[in-house]
C-alpha cells in the first residue's frame, strides 16, 4: 500500500444537508413552527447535530432550553437514522475517484464528527462502504475532531501508517485536525464551512473530485 487517505464524509464525499434539513424540519413542523429553507443549511450544518437543532431552532425564532434540546437531539438521531440516504448524493465523480486511488494502492478511510452508525447507514446507502478499510465517528473514539487522536486513529484502524496519510476534508476543522497530526490535507471548496477553504491554506485544493487523484499524488511524492 501507498499510503492512507482519510476522508471527512459530510460535504466532503456526499451532499447530507437535504437529508439533514429534512429531519431539523421534522422536528421544526412537530413544535409548530415554519420549516427552513435548504438555502438555509449552509450556515446549520457541519458543527454536530445538537449544533443543528440549537441554530435551526434559534433560526425559527424559539431557542431551547437545555433539556429540551436534549430530548430533540436523541429524536432526531433516530429519525435522522431511518431517513439518512433518502436526499443524499455523492458529489460528482467520487466512485470514479475512489477507485483510481484504489487502484493506485492506497488505503481508504473515513474520519467523520457523524455518529458512526449514520455514517456507516450512508456511505452503505450510497455504495462506497466496502471500499474503505475503517469508518470512525464521533464515538468511535474517546475523542473526535479536531483532537488529532480522532484522524490518527482513524488511520491506525484503517491499518496505515500516519507518516504515510492525507486527509480530505471541506472545512476548519478538518484543517486544524490535520496540521495537529501534522499530516498534509486536501481541501474541497465545495463543502460546509463558514470560512472559505482557500483562506484556511489546506497544503492542495480542489474544485472538483475529478482533481482529487493529481492532488494526492503530488503531496505523495
Amino acid at each position: 500500500m501507498r499510503g492512507t487517505l482519510v476522508f471527512d464524509l459530510d460535504g466532503t464525499l456526499a451532499e447530507t444537508a437535504p437529508d439533514i434539513m429534512a429531519s431539523l424540519n421534522h422536528f421544526l413542523i412537530l413544535e409548530g413552527l415554519e420549516p427552513l429553507p435548504l438555502s438555509e443549511a449552509r450556515n446549520l450544518v457541519g458543527a454536530g447535530a445538537k449544533a443543528l437543532i440549537e441554530r435551526g431552532f434559534r433560526a425559527a425564532g424559539r431557542p431551547l432550553s437545555p433539556e429540551k434540546l436534549e430530548t430533540i437531539f436523541q429524536a432526531l438521531l433516530a429519525h435522522y437514522l431511518e431517513h439518512v440516504a433518502e436526499l443524499s448524493f455523492l458529489y460528482p465523480s467520487v466512485e470514479s475517484a475512489l477507485k483510481a486511488l484504489e487502484a493506485r494502492e492506497f488505503r481508504l478511510a473515513i474520519c467523520t464528527n457523524k455518529p458512526e452508525p449514520h455514517a456507516r447507514a450512508l456511505v452503505e446507502q450510497l455504495g462506497i462502504l466496502p471500499m474503505f478499510a475503517a469508518v470512525a465517528g464521533r464515538e468511535t473514539y474517546a475523542f473526535c475532531k479536531p483532537d488529532p487522536r480522532h484522524l490518527t486513529e482513524t488511520i491506525l484502524t484503517a491499518g496505515g501508517d500516519a507518516g504515510r496519510a492525507i486527509m480530505i476534508g471541506d472545512s476548519r476543522t478538518d484543517v486544524d485536525t490535520a496540521r495537529a497530526a501534522n499530516i498534509p490535507v486536501i481541501g474541497v471548496s465545495f463543502g460546509y464551512t463558514d470560512t472559505p477553504m482557500a483562506a484556511l491554506k489546506p497544503d492542495r485544493l480542489i474544485q472538483h473530485f475529478d482533481e482529487l487523484v493529481d492532488a494526492v499524488l503530488a503531496l505523495s511524492r
